[in-house]
């Protein structure tokens, strides 16, 4: 008995290893699990051309939004794993969901297997001019004069942008009120109408507000200088250690055979690392990055354990 299971075993790995021999032998499914034009989804058909030209075989982009980005990420992770379906996706489903919710339907760190981290870009701290503060400090300041008597808004209960500010609050002890709406653009509106002073959000919608002089914006979130926003300062010459930055990387289920992550990290990290592709990146406010499966895998770990502190403190839930 012992002998048959000793053969099925290798059986199954021959047959994985010459699975990942002749992979790829058909299409490649990207699973984003936001909507198109979002952000992720501008990254991955940055990438997919590239990635099809490479493997040889036609790569496509599949847009399943919903639940925070739980749903697209979840299929991801209970995709056969033989390489034909993978997924990009930020620090949402692949990490701080998971402190955030009170269930989800897998855990990214168990039954997914990283790929790389593709690129970061930090937020934007916005505000009405009406404000007439010019810097972290005097914000802090006004602030911290008026506890309670002005708000920020975000883009939703344990978002990125109102996880930011609690985190903000938090170190420096001021007490602005949260309101949440549905996107960036109905934040940046909002703020213009003076209905909320402040807010974190992403910099492809609030620069082109700034440019026009319409709203200021008093610094990045990045631990040190941008280069997708070098002319700005960061909050962590105020707070020193204040960091948050919105990032994106590229996972497969978990089990998937070594042979093709590599493959696909070997691909995957030319691609994002050619000039081309910084460039583009750059146009939307993204920094391009391309690192090991490790590196990625570290920083889903961290980045869970660094919000949960927050979460925990503020009360966020998305439940």
């Amino acid at each position: 008995m012992r002998k048959l299971f000793i053969a099925m075993v290798l059986a199954l790995a021959s047959a994985a290893g010459m699975a990942a021999e002749t992979w790829p032998a058909k299409a490649v499914h990207v699973i984003v699990p936001y909507p198109p034009g979002s952000s992720p989804d501008l990254v991955a058909r940055m990438l997919t051309d590239k990635l099809a030209q490479a493997l040889g075989q036609p790569v496509v982009v599949e847009n399943k939004p919903g639940a925070g980005g739980n749903i697209g990420t979840g299929m991801v992770a209970k995709a056969e794993p033989d390489g034909y379906t993978i997924g990009l996706s930020i620090p949402g489903p692949l990490a701080v969901n998971t402190v955030l919710f009170k269930k989800m339907e897998y855990d990214p760190f168990t039954e997914l297997t990283p790929i790389t981290l593709v690129a970061l870009s930090p937020n934007v701290l916005i505000v009405n001019p009406s404000l007439g503060v010019n810097t972290v400090k005097e914000f802090i300041e006004y602030a911290k004069a008026r506890p309670g008597k002005f708000n920020y808004g975000s883009v939703g209960n344990g978002s990125a942008s109102h996880l930011t500010m609690e985190l903000l609050k938090m170190q420096t002890g001021i007490d602005v009120l949260h309101v949440p709406y549905p996107g960036s653009p109905q934040v940046n509106t909002a703020i213009l109408a003076n209905q909320i002073q402040a807010g974190f959000v992403v910099p492809g919608t609030a620069m082109p507000l700034v440019q026009s002089g319409r709203v200021k914006a008093l610094a990045v979130t990045s631990l040190t200088k941008s280069p997708v926003l070098p002319d700005l300062p960061t909050i962590a010459e105020a707070i020193p250690g204040f960091e948050s930055s919105a990032w994106i990387g590229m996972v497969a289920p978990a089990k998937t055979p070594k042979a093709i992550i590599d493959r696909l990290n070997h691909e995957l990290v030319a691609i994002i690392q050619s000039a081309d592709v910084r460039e583009k990146m750059l146009r939307i406010y993204f920094q391009a990055i391309g690192t090991p499966p490790d590196a990625l895998a570290g920083l889903m770990r961290s980045e869970r354990d660094r919000w949960a502190k927050v979460i925990k403190q503020s009360g966020a839930s998305a439940d």
